[in-house]
């Protein structure tokens, strides 16, 4: 049913990796890069420029000792971070052998995945008292020092996230993913409240800008995003996409950048389960971003912006570059981007009729909607005709059988009632020959008889007359 349509929405496997050709996913928020390729280019582009400033020479000298006075500050900064954290201007080497982490740390080996009330009672036995220490003196630093730029306190969170990981390294791959899952949901949970949404960043007023865009938008229907939805003769009780709508609401109540990412892997399979029963055809890359977008446009999420930035910021590196999580958040990412530059030839419109509905705010009523009605009211209409006919061919198959058996069975009834009179004669012939036959056998029994009795009469007549009565 949608083959045939043209989709204004196309995006290939290739269009969602890095730009980097790392092979990981990236993201429009990183100009196309994963979070790793990202950071390290954002590094290298702020030593560059750190680099130009201290050799140009039209920079005044009270301006220079500035610079310097403000660096000599940041790094005074920073290492009063790390001291606070690590106990010294460095992070300290391992000293623990890996047969003593492992004995230490045998208690976490048990979690179930997702155990996250059983990782926290571990936590507080005294097998996992330096771990504990370590998560408490990295909380307490960062909301020491929560006026530091997002950006800043991103770093040292990743950061933790790089030393949780090399602590955790006797343990399998499966495990210290699990483990750092829940050290991101123990560590961000406490500091959602410092870091979501940050003064040092404008999320708020692009949260707003979004939600103002969203809304201008909500003229837009599933047929403009060839969106595959359910005909008008399909049978449905609530739009098939209203769980989805209803998971990418919940995103904004959660805490943890894991738990927002399970609300968009949440999102995406609804959407996937809504375009399972509105088409009949397997969905596609295509059909999916075109649900998404869909989904963004009816649920106008709050703060969507500065969720996905929390996420992006403050998520493990692992959830956003690889696996479905990384697929469907990159996805939700390219959603966001095109809603913000949505044009009319993106949804087979003129700009003319574009600028219209824009302004107006209105559902399409122009000649375009009004073609594409009519068209699907005689597609409809066609497809019940079609209906119809073959309903009157199959009855009128079944009159013509009905017919011809009933016709065979008039003759055979014709020809049974003929057999039966031609049998009934028979017999009444029958009868009348053995009824004739019958009296002329008793006829001749009767004179027969009478002949022999006459015999017996004279000897009676002779006695009679030779023997006188005494």
């Amino acid at each position: 049913m949608w083959t045939d349509k043209q989709r204004g929405i196309r995006v290939s496997q290739a269009e969602l990796l890095c730009t980097n050709s790392c092979g990981y996913y990236g993201n429009p928020a990183w100009q196309g890069f994963c979070s790793k390729c990202w950071r390290e280019k954002s590094r290298k582009d702020e030593t560059q420029r750190q680099d130009t400033s201290q050799s140009s020479d039209g920079a005044s000298l009270s301006f220079y000792k500035f610079e310097e006075k403000k660096n000599i500050e940041k790094g005074s900064r920073v290492n009063t971070v790390r001291r606070l954290f690590w106990g010294g201007a460095s992070p300290p080497k391992h000293k623990e052998s890996t047969e003593g982490l492992s004995i230490s740390m045998k208690a976490f080996q048990g979690l179930e995945p997702g155990d996250f009330t059983g990782f926290l009672k571990i936590l507080r036995s005294s097998s996992a008292q330096r771990l504990q220490s370590r998560c408490t003196a990295f909380l307490n630093t960062i909301e020491a020092y929560h006026d530091l730029p997002v950006q800043k306190q991103s770093d040292l969170v990743q950061d933790f996230y790089h030393n949780m990981a090399a602590y955790f390294n006797s343990f399998a791959e499966p495990q210290v993913l699990q483990m750092m899952e829940h050290i991101e949901k123990l560590i961000m949970t406490r500091l959602h409240k410092w870091v979501f949404c940050h003064d040092s960043v404008d999320d708020e007023q692009k949260d707003l800008a979004l939600q103002r865009r969203i809304r201008s938008l909500n003229w837009v229907t599933p047929q403009m995003l060839c969106v595959p939805f359910p005909d008008e003769m399909t049978a449905i009780t609530k739009d098939p996409y209203l769980p989805a709508i209803t998971a990418i609401i919940e995103m904004d109540a959660k805490r943890a950048p894991q738990d927002k990412l399970a609300c968009v892997i949440k999102c995406s399979q609804h959407v996937f389960e809504a375009l399972s029963t509105s088409n009949s055809e397997p969905a596609n890359a295509d059909d999916f971003l075109s649900g998404l977008i869909y989904v963004v446009l009816k649920a106008n999420p709050p703060r969507l912006h500065s969720n996905t930035q929390y996420v992006i910021r403050f998520g493990l590196p692992h959830s956003l570059m690889a696996g479905e999580s990384g697929y469907y958040f990159t996805n939700l990412s390219c959603a966001m981007a095109f809603i913000e530059k949505l044009d009319g030839p993106a949804l087979n419109l003129s700009q003319e009729d574009f600028d219209g509905y824009m302004s107006r705010g209105q559902p399409p009523s122009g000649r375009g909607e009004a073609e594409r009605r009519r068209r699907s009211l005689a597609q409809s209409t066609q497809r019940l005709l079609g209906e119809l006919k073959e309903r009157q061919e199959r009855l009128d198959q079944g009159a013509h059988a009905l017919e011809e058996q009933l016709q065979l069975w008039v003759s055979d009834v014709d020809a049974r009632v003929d057999e039966a009179r031609l049998r009934s004669g028979r017999i009444q012939k029958d009868l009348s020959a053995l009824s004739e036959l019958a009296g002329h056998s008793s006829s001749s029994a009767g004179s027969a008889s009478s002949c022999q009795l006459q015999p017996e009469d004279e000897e009676d007549a002779v006695v009679k007359e030779l023997v006188p009565d005494c």
